[in-house]
């Protein structure tokens, strides 16, 4: 049972029928074990390397989950410090302010409200996924001894952070010469999650007028656990009542955030939702004017617009494999300023190479305060390019699929294999493609990009034939 909620890059699952309290005080010992080892490891024996750090979001299973976490890792030898509610890009702070050996934040994202899990960050808030030692926690946890209590000596200490966070957040924010007479007006979707803690205790109850920002709170209430929509921002059906407001309230900007706020995507001051890989692009120049050369990351799903204002500014463009896990290490290796990737999760340097939907908001803000221009006109010329968005297909044989399509295609293209498939026929065709195969399920997801809808069409009925049965939800 232990293995089935472990995936690639988390641990989750619905409590309490596949996640259970039991199996959160094994994951507890188990985790505990893992990052104090890796602490030791890497040859620290400060007192804080003995703490673990551990946060919760606003769901209704949340605070047992914790409570059972911290027996765990008090189990295993560690002590704790609970932070209580928080977004999860606070525990990557939070790891690195308090030089802790790692943190936990009980959560599962973007997923309905019957869902819950665990983000797991070991030192420097690096993240541990199947590769980076998620599957030694799995091993841990299913060895743990059934009979082990909290141990003497350790302890749990409560901590507020919030002031020295939302210091952390505002370095990113320059909103120029707004102020209360000439604000930026925005819209906010907390998704009835953890955003709707994090805005007013970062920027104020409704912004703060004299910082030049005027914020409209939608979904903001998250204690009732009821919910407006689904905590995914990626789904369009999740922004209507976004796009609507910003309208109505003559906005300058619209961010809909996910259920933990690691996420956050934007709708311009006309209501059009702004594609992630758009942003990217559109902060390029924003970015490269700080830190001139600088190297830039984005996702290999990326529309080729990313790569072209990458170049256009003098950076350093650098294709990543999908997952934070990847992104956050290419980061790092290339001492990147900056990197965003398609599901809306974008990574700052400044910010330990990590995540952030409070500070990507801030560099939103900043970018269209800096420009002077609606966000319409700021992005507009980005959208050059035609695209799919990710399509799924149920595919039991994903590999003799994927191995058909290099087949198909090796003389006529430019081939990959960084992440799946990418076939590029740019240059002479006027498109490209990339087929990945998914973690947790039978499916191939598929991303084409043409320079006009009649190719991209001509595409996709050539290709999806081989891909299997097309899946929509």
């Amino acid at each position: 049972m232990l293995g089935r909620v472990f995936k690639a890059y988390d641990i989750r699952g619905v409590y309490p029928d596949l996640l259970t309290d039991y199996m959160a005080w094994q994951i507890g010992c188990g985790s505990a074990k893992f990052l104090l080892n890796e602490a030791e490891q890497d040859g620290e024996s400060t007192p804080m390397m003995r703490n673990v750090i551990i946060g919760r979001d606003m769901r209704v299973s949340s605070p047992k989950l914790s409570e059972e976490l911290i027996r765990g890792i008090t189990s295993a030898g560690a002590s704790v410090i609970d932070l209580g509610l928080i977004d999860t890009p606070m525990m990557y702070f939070a790891i690195n302010y308090l030089d802790s050996s790692g943190g936990i934040v009980v959560t599962a994202s973007h997923n309905p409200p019957q869902y819950n899990g665990f983000k797991i960050s070991k030192r420097k808030a690096k993240p541990v996924g199947e590769s980076t030692g998620l599957d030694v926690v799995r091993k841990n946890a299913a060895m743990v001894d059934k009979n082990l209590t909290p141990q003497p000596g350790t302890s749990v200490d409560v901590r507020d952070l919030w002031k020295a966070y939302a210091k952390h957040v505002k370095k990113f924010l320059d909103l120029g010469e707004r102020d209360d007479k000439n604000p930026l007006k925005i819209v906010v979707d907390a998704s009835n999650g953890m955003a709707g803690t994090m805005c007013p205790k970062i920027f104020g109850n409704k912004g703060d007028a004299t910082e030049g920002l005027e914020i409209i709170e939608i979904n903001f209430e998250n204690t009732k656990h009821e919910y407006a929509h689904e905590p995914n921002p990626l789904v369009a059906a999740n922004l209507e009542e976004l796009q609507a407001e910003v309208i109505k309230q003559g906005a300058d900007l619209g961010l809909c955030f996910d259920g933990d706020a690691d996420r956050c995507v934007a709708v311009d001051e006309k209501g059009q939702i702004v594609p992630c890989d758009i942003m990217t692009a559109m902060l390029v120049p924003y970015f490269l004017e700080q830190k001139p050369g600088a190297a830039i990351i984005y996702d290999l799903r990326s529309t080729k617009a990313v790569k072209e204002e990458i170049d256009k500014h003098g950076g350093k463009a650098l294709r990543g494999r999908v997952g934070h896990v990847f992104m956050k290490q290419l980061l790092a290796e290339n001492n990147a300023i900056f990197g965003g990737e398609l599901s809306g999760h974008f990574y700052f340097r400044k910010n330990f190479n990590a995540d952030s939907g409070a500070i990507a908001m801030c560099t939103f803000l900043s970018a269209l305060a800096a420009s002077g221009k609606p966000m319409s006109e700021m992005v507009s010329p980005l959208m050059r390019y035609v695209q799919s968005g990710e399509i799924n297909f149920e595919n039991e044989e994903s590999d003799l699929a994927l191995e058909q399509i290099m087949e198909t295609y090796t003389e006529r293209g430019e081939l990959d294999e960084l992440d799946g498939v990418t076939v590029d026929c740019f240059e002479d065709e006027g498109w490209w493609m990339n087929i990945r195969k998914s973690n947790t399920e039978p499916l191939l997801r598929l991303n084409i990009e043409a320079k006009t809808k009649e190719i991209l069409d001509e595409i996709y009925e050539e290709v999806s034939p081989v891909l299997g049965s097309r899946v929509d939800h």
